[in-house]
């Protein structure tokens, strides 16, 4: 897996390494060792999916203490617009925002 850095400080895009045969392929969308060596302070304790029919617009999601969250998005079909935006005052890149696309063609994670 390859981390990508963003501009808005903490947030990365995760590559992972994809291995394709005329099978299909395959490849590892988490691994625990990886987490923690390069996210120490990241305890992943969920896994969620969603489906979206198209021309849905999901919301805004944000949680304040004690109920925040370190999310990890993928998009297994299709593609999406992910936006980012940084509502921590006292971060650096307060109010900076990001866009992405993932799809489940590029396999990144965001």
């Amino acid at each position: 897996m390859e981390i990508i850095k963003t501009s808005i400080e903490g947030l990365v895009i995760i590559q992972p390494k994809v291995f394709e045969d005329e099978r299909g392929y395959f490849m590892e969308s988490y691994k625990e060792n990886f987490i923690k060596e390069n996210f120490p302070d990241i305890h992943f304790i969920q896994d969620n999916e969603s489906k979206s029919s198209y021309g849905v617009l999901r919301g805004l999601h944000f949680q304040k203490p004690p109920f925040e969250q370190t999310k990890l998005v993928r998009v297994i079909n299709g593609e999406v617009l992910d936006v980012a935006v940084d509502l921590r005052k006292n971060s650096s890149t307060y109010g900076q925002w990001e866009s992405f696309a993932l799809s489940g063609q590029n396999k990144k994670q965001l």
